[in-house]
């Protein structure tokens, strides 16, 4: 007869995740574990809307509520961002934990220009952009169909050590919704996981608006020249 795995707790399993975490910190210093506080993996707008983009794209629902509960569970040991790379460990049934690698594309220069474009004129926010504040004018920027910064399915490749056969399974899946939970602690992340340069993507910005202002300045200036030679020759006065 078959046996059932043996039932262990919520409680058992985040003990358990700490006390593995503990021992990998005296190998290796550097680990920083996700930690989950409250009900919400996310809480602000980036980590929700990269979360929420992992779900559309998503097909394995099943995967994805076991991989919730492992990153709630304190299962992802290290999680570190990089340029266009993610490199995790997380805790399974194994002795040792599983190694995950997450690859994202980088945005596209028709996407990366649509953004110049766009940001234009809007440098305040970019300031804020900087400092780790989300600008809502700038939202519908980043999630449109059209100019969506966030990446698809065919834009992530994922990788596990782990037996399961699954392309998501649940260490990866833990480790996708870890980076919802990084973006929370600092949204200039998501630039560096798309490859995008910010002081790049600043200084492209502030080159254009200061070229159309000057381009601006040019016209308007052409005009008041125009409009002094109309009042010499014709003896009109425009502004009357």
């Amino acid at each position: 007869m078959g046996r059932f795995p043996k039932y262990v707790s919520v409680a058992e399993r985040e003990a358990r995740n700490e006390k593995k975490i503990k021992t990998l910190k005296k190998k290796n210093k550097d680990i920083i574990p996700i930690v989950i506080k409250g009900r919400k993996i996310a809480k602000t707008w980036w980590g929700k809307a990269w979360n929420e983009n992992l779900e559309i794209y998503a097909d394995y629902s099943n995967r994805l509520s076991r991989g919730r509960s492992y990153v709630r569970q304190g299962a992802v040991a290290d999680l570190k961002i990089d340029n266009g790379t993610v490199n995790a460990l997380v805790i399974g049934s194994a002795r040792k934990p599983y190694n995950v690698q997450i690859s994202v594309d980088p945005l596209d220069d028709k996407k990366y220009k649509s953004l110049i474009e766009n940001i234009e004129g809007k440098l305040s926010s970019l300031d804020d952009l900087i400092k780790g504040k989300f600008p809502k004018e700038l939202e519908e920027l980043f999630i449109s169909p059209e100019s969506n910064l966030f990446p698809k399915a065919d834009e992530i490749n994922l990788y596990c050590d782990c037996p399961d056969y699954a392309t998501m399974c649940k260490h990866i899946v833990a480790s996708l919704y870890g980076i919802g939970a990084k973006f929370d602690e600092d949204p200039l992340l998501f630039f560096k996981l798309r490859n995008i340069n910010v002081e790049d993507l600043i200084i492209s910005t502030i080159e254009k608006t200061s070229n159309k202002l000057i381009e601006q300045s040019k016209n308007k200036s052409k005009r008041v020249i125009e409009d002094s030679d109309m009042t010499d020759i014709f003896g009109i006065d425009l502004d009357e």
